[in-house]
This record gives C-alpha cells, sequence and structure tokens, in this order.
C-alpha cells in the first residue's frame, strides 16, 4: 500500500478521534483528501478492502444465532422496510426529477426505482464498527439492526445474480455438503489452541472455503464467509476465534473506507445532489421506526436499531457499477452515491453518539406498550430473593457468581445481555436472565429488592461498568458496590462515581498467583520474617 495512504489514514482517523467522531469518519475524510491531491485507487488497497469486508462478514457469522433471522420482525422488518424505502426514494427522485435537477434529467422509471432500491440499504461495514466499538452486538437492539442487515445482504446477493443474467453452477448446490462438515471443522479448531495457528485456520476458512470456493462456484464470496462462520458460531472456540482476528479485521476495513473517498472526485453538480440525499435520510429512518413499532419490543429497541442503520450503504455503489455498466445509469451517479455515502456515515456517527439522548427525548412522544405483550427479553426483570446481583457473566462474572454462592452463602442472581450465554448458564444452573446494562431501560425496568445488600459489576466494557454505577447511585443504592476493571487508568473514574471496591484483574491474578507459588515453596513474606 502508497505510504501515503497510511499516513493519510492515521491523520484522519487520529483528527476524527479529537473532535470524538469515529476513526472511521476520519478515515472516509483521508481518501476524498488522497483523491483531490491526484491519488487513485491501486489494486492492492482494493484487495485489502475486500479482505477486510469478507473477514467483517466472517466474525458477523461466528457471533451469530442464525435464529435471530427467523424472527418475524427480522425478516419481515427488513422486507416491509426494502419494499417501503425504495418505493419512496423512486417517488422522491421522481419529484427532484421534475424540479429540473441535471442529473436525473433523462432518467427513466426503471432507474429511479434501481437507485431507490440501492438507497434502502444500510451499511453492514459501518453499523457492525459502530456496535462493536460500543460493546453493543449482543444486546436487543444490536442484534436486530444486524439481523436486518443479514437479511438485506441476502436480498443483496440475489440481486446481483439476477442483474448479471448469470445463474450460479449446478455444482453449488453441493454447498449443503458444508453442514455435515461443519462437525469437523469445528473438532479442528478445538485442536489448534489460542495462537497464530487459530488465526491462520480463520483465514482460510474465511477467504478459501468460504470466498473463494463460493465464488468459483457462482454464489457472492461474501455470503461465503458469512455461511462458514454461521456454521462455526455454536462452538464455545468461535467467540475466541472471532476475537483473535479482531484486529487484523479492523486494520484490513481501513483500506475499504478510504477506498470510498478514492472512488471518485465530486464537482459541485454531484455534491449537491448527494446533500439532497443526506436531507432524505430522516424518511428512511422514520421508515425503519414505523416497521419496527409494528412489532411487539421496547420502543427504545426500535429507536436505536432505527438511528443505528440510519445510513445509506457501499452496496449503493455495487448496484451503482452494475447499472452503468448495463448502460442503465450515467457513471456521475458513482460520484454521487460514494459522496453520498460517507456523508451519511458522518452524520449516523453523530446520532449514534448521542442515541440515549434522542431516545429520552422521543421516548415521552412514542405509544406506551404493554409489557405484558412483549418479547421476553424486553420484559421487566426480576431480581427475586437475591442477595447479591453480578452484572456480566463472563468468566470473571462466573467465578465471582460461585464464589459469593458457595463460599458466602449467598442467594446470587447473574445478568448478561448475550441470550447464548444466558441460555448456556441456565442449562448449567445458574441463576441468570438476559439484560444489557448499557440500557437506559433496563434500569427502568429492573425490580430491585431491598434485599439486595451487593452488586459486582463484571462487564468486559469500561463505559458499561461507569453507566451501572451512574444508575446505580441515581437510584440510591446503598448496598456495597464492586467493580473489576482491565486497565489500571480505569481504576480512578470508577472510584470517584462511589464504588465501595475496584479490582484490577491482572493486577489481583499477579498478587494470588505469586502469593500461592510462595506458599507452596514455604516461603513466608518479608512483613512476617521481620516481626
Amino acid at each position: 500500500m502508497e505510504p501515503a495512504f497510511l499516513l493519510a489514514a492515521f491523520l484522519g482517523g487520529f483528527a476524527a478521534l479529537a473532535i470524538r467522531l469515529p476513526p472511521l469518519v476520519g478515515f472516509l475524510a483521508a481518501g476524498f483528501v488522497l483523491n483531490a491531491i491526484g491519488y487513485d485507487k491501486t489494486p492492492l488497497l482494493t484487495l485489502v478492502s475486500e479482505v477486510g469486508v469478507t473477514l467483517l462478514l466472517f466474525t458477523i457469522g461466528l457471533k451469530l444465532d442464525v435464529r435471530t433471522l427467523l424472527r418475524r420482525e427480522v425478516w419481515g422488518g427488513t422486507s416491509l422496510h426494502m419494499i417501503g424505502s425504495s418505493l419512496l426514494f423512486c417517488g422522491l427522485l421522481v419529484g427532484l426529477k421534475g424540479l429540473g435537477l441535471s442529473l436525473l434529467a433523462d432518467s427513466q422509471w426503471h432507474t429511479l426505482l434501481l437507485l431507490g432500491f440501492a438507497f434502502s440499504f444500510s451499511s453492514t461495514v459501518f453499523v457492525i464498527k459502530v456496535l462493536e466499538k460500543r460493546s453493543e452486538t449482543q444486546t436487543a437492539y444490536g442484534r436486530l439492526a444486524i439481523g436486518v442487515l443479514i437479511m438485506q445482504d441476502i436480498f443483496a446477493v440475489l440481486f446481483i445474480t439476477a442483474s448479471t443474467g448469470k445463474l450460479p453452477s449446478p455444482w453449488a448446490l453441493g454447498l449443503v455438503l458444508l453442514i455435515p462438515l461443519a462437525p469437523l471443522l469445528r473438532q479442528l479448531l478445538d485442536r489448534l489452541g489460542h495462537g497464530e495457528m487459530q488465526i491462520l485456520f480463520g483465514m482460510l476458512l474465511a477467504l478459501v472455503l468460504g470466498y473463494a470456493l463460493f465464488e468459483a462456484l457462482g454464489v457472492k464470496g461474501d455470503l461465503g464467509a458469512l455461511i462458514i462462520g454461521l456454521l462455526l458460531a455454536p462452538h464455545p472456540a468461535a467467540q475466541t476465534l472471532s476475537r483473535s482476528m479482531f484486529n487484523i479485521k479492523e486494520l484490513l476495513l481501513v483500506g475499504f473506507f478510504l477506498s470510498i473517498g478514492l472512488t471518485a472526485m465530486p464537482n459541485a453538480s454531484h455534491v449537491q445532489m448527494a446533500l439532497l440525499l443526506v436531507a432524505l435520510l430522516p424518511l428512511k429512518s422514520l421508515l425503519y421506526l414505523l416497521v419496527f413499532m409494528r412489532f411487539p419490543m421496547r420502543n427504545r429497541t426500535a429507536v436505536l436499531a432505527t438511528l443505528s442503520l440510519s445510513n445509506y450503504s457501499e452496496f449503493g455503489l455495487i448496484v451503482g457499477a452494475i447499472a452503468v455498466s448495463g448502460g442503465l445509469l450515467d457513471e456521475n451517479w458513482l460520484v454521487v452515491i460514494s459522496l453520498a455515502v460517507a456523508l451519511s456515515f458522518g452524520l449516523s456517527s453523530m446520532l449514534n453518539a448521542v442515541s440515549e439522548g434522542i431516545y429520552r427525548w422521543l421516548e415521552p412522544r412514542l405509544p406506551e406498550r404493554d409489557p405484558s405483550q412483549l418479547y421476553l427479553s424486553d420484559r421487566p426483570i426480576e431480581v427475586g430473593d437475591a442477595e447479591a446481583v453480578v452484572l456480566g457473566m463472563g468468566r470473571i462474572g462466573r467465578s465471582v457468581y460461585r464464589r459469593l454462592q458457595k463460599q458466602y452463602g449467598l442467594r446470587v442472581l447473574g445478568i448478561d445481555s448475550n441470550p447464548a450465554s444466558v441460555k448456556m448458564l441456565v442449562e448449567r444452573g445458574f441463576n441468570i436472565v438476559e439484560g444489557d446494562a448499557l440500557d437506559s431501560d433496563f434500569w427502568d425496568k429492573l425490580l430491585m429488592s431491598p434485599d439486595v445488600r451487593m452488586v459486582v459489576l463484571s462487564m468486559p466494557h469500561h463505559a458499561g461498568n461507569l453507566f451501572a454505577l451512574k444508575q446505580l447511585r441515581s437510584r440510591q443504592f446503598d448496598g456495597r458496590i464492586t467493580a473489576v476493571v482491565e486497565f489500571p487508568e480505569e481504576i480512578e473514574p470508577i472510584r470517584e462515581l462511589g464504588a465501595s471496591a475496584v479490582f484490577h484483574v491482572y493486577d489481583k491474578a499477579g498478587r494470588a498467583l505469586a502469593d500461592s507459588a510462595a506458599e507452596e515453596s514455604g516461603i513466608e513474606p518479608i512483613s512476617s520474617q521481620l516481626g
């Protein structure tokens, strides 16, 4: 990759962080700056971009419960929105054509409908990055948004297949053999440990067994990577593999965002049209909200899923490229679409940064929901007779739960946002319910019992622990609050919010290990020797 690309990406990302925007907004801006000073996309940048997207879809598959796609609000909501949004944008473009916009002057109705279809999609890459950054992929609204995006990806594959006029190879039917092959792949994953071989195996599955095999059989390769991830998802090591590949995927996706800015250089008419499209984006968002409100979910789930999906998709560029190659669309639309996608990312970043505030403002204006009619995961949470509550039931949380229960005889309730983990722990005998401590409604629906004497915050993300502390203090919880942190700089903010005790997980583990080793060797502490 050109050294200038790396420098521009770093400076753009750093500038975005300085003004509290996600780095990806800076990467997009860097792409346009590089374009303005004369750089073009290189084959290497294109390759890096494509590999990044493929790995992203593979890691999505690793974390996805396929049953999510079978939920009515996912397949039904996606279908309703795509049809409605395509027709909405088609009608709006007809109106803009009537106003005499030059880019629309010679457009036929089928061209406008094609553009409407392109603008109905939301960006998989952008939304997943935002959710991962906030550790909210497993929240109720995060699962809904991801399910919608994957359904949109499936529609995208169907469109590409139909538009090229090429049917998949008859041999593509043999891909069903991947299902009985999946247990063998999971066994192999078990034997590779947690080092470089596990990461290499993940790359092999995503790029060869997924992308290359599916492409060779006439099926979209990105869909292949997603399916391979889905086949591995039930295995406990799938989450570890996803975490191992996280940094590689994030780095490669920088190339994707740079490439959007390098697609073409906009002129005044392109900018004008792109700004008009961004101005119309709230209508797409309103349609998402109206569709989601048809299903028995909380208002917060509907609003936050809507805000996360309030952007245009890189898939619009694919639709545009296919339309241009078929003579259905002027090539200037590629510039407009790429600019509209980039601007929508910037707007969506700002909206999602204040999504909780937007929801709080909207909530009194939305219709009330009967809790008894909601999905089980959205109903009020009853603490029951629990004396201790553990928020975050990962490895540390489970260890805390067992210690409090067995060593101190306390009645303990665990709370975790990952439904798969909750189901697994319920089967193992844990008293646990599903709940997201970053969800402000969670605290409103949590029925805290006066019997609760302590709360342990063992969530993996620092922001979650801080938010939980603020919520507990605002509700005058007078019990003991203990928090676990991963990095030393996280200790002081937790203490300032009034935690009774804060434990640095690696520091405490190191002390315990040293004490145990010394004790086994018969070595007494220096203080004891001095005494």
